[in-house]
């Protein structure tokens, strides 16, 4: 192992390591006072798993696919319609990596801590080359080899430029649905959001406006070759239109398999039982939610959040 390996593995760990340190924190609703019991440091190979033979640097000059989208927009849908696909795999989402991906973006904008890991050596290249290690090594780790490796957590997209500087070849499928639906979606099912209160459709809807607005500029930034847009409604109504789209956007073979993922439940598409969607993508491709939350919604909200929410006209979402 070279010392600059050593080097990468330390920092690695130790982003592991404060990143734990961290949630404890949060979840023990107080500032940690003495040392916390947390799980021992982790050391990770930077050769990956070995089963699948893919260096760090092997998966950043890839062409690495990350699928997101305020939860409850289509993201486990689309990434179980790629997962169909013979050459793709997705898998279950990890949960780890928007928040690590976070924790680096944290790093740039406090001015006085990201001095003294300047000062300390810890550059921003150090940094990046540590976090994409730690992203390749759950992205590669947790399923099977597969031609095209494809992560789908919803939130991803939010950090779409931090990641593009680090996997440069990287594509990004931005799902985006009616934010009436998406905030109907959340409070039905009482879908936990940091910063959202999941009893009121308001705050449910102010927040897709401000995630999606966040998404839309961030795709336009990092440019059409890289970031593609695909609306919900539009792929239940017509998926093999949508699903020739994303496929040749990503530069891969088309295959029939795309359009009858519930065929390949638990085979080629995994399913979490812990997750909200997992029970309605054993289902072929439906439009039987599309206006579910016009019946629902009462005329008064659905009129607020149309008001308060202004990504959803210029989305060109009717009233």
């Amino acid at each position: 192992m070279t010392p600059r390996t050593v080097r990468l593995v330390a920092l690695a760990s130790l982003l592991l390591n404060g990143f734990l340190l961290l949630n404890y924190s949060l979840w023990s609703g107080s500032t940690v006072r003495s040392k916390p019991s947390v799980p021992a440091p982790v050391t990770m190979s930077y050769t990956l798993d070995l089963r699948h033979n893919i260096s760090s640097q092997e998966l950043a000059d890839s062409p690495l696919v990350f699928v997101g989208g305020v939860p409850r927009s289509g993201t486990t849908l689309a990434r179980a319609m790629l997962d169909a696909h013979p050459d793709i795999r997705c898998g279950e989402e990890t949960r780890v990596i928007p928040r690590i991906v976070s924790m680096r973006s944290r790093w740039d904008k406090v001015g006085k801590e990201h001095q003294r890991l300047e000062n300390a050596g810890v550059t921003d290249d150090v940094l990046d080359r540590a976090t994409r290690a730690f992203i390749s090594e759950i992205i590669v780790g947790h399923g099977k080899p597969a031609k095209y490796l494809c992560n789908k957590d919803p939130l991803v997209v939010s950090y779409m430029n931090d990641l593009i500087r680090m996997f440069p070849k990287a594509k990004f499928v931005v799902m985006i649905r009616d934010g009436r639906a998406v905030a109907y979606s959340i409070v039905s099912r009482n879908v936990t959001i940091s910063g959202v209160d999941s009893k009121s459709y308001l705050s449910a809807g102010l927040f897709w406006n401000k995630v999606v607005e966040k998404m839309i500029r961030s795709c336009s930034e990092v440019g059409g070759e890289r970031c593609m847009a695909v609306f919900y409604e539009q792929l239940v109504e017509d998926p093999e239109t949508w699903m020739r789209k994303i496929l040749k956007f990503l530069g891969v073979r088309w295959h029939d398999n795309v359009l009858h993922h519930e065929s390949f439940i638990n085979s080629e598409v995994s399913v979490s039982k812990l997750e909200p969607s997992s029970n309605q993508i054993v289902e072929a491709v439906h439009t039987k939610a599309l206006e579910k939350w016009r019946t629902k919604l009462s005329p008064m909200v659905q009129r607020q959040i149309y008001e308060e929410c202004d990504m959803l006209k210029e989305l060109g979402y009717r009233p």
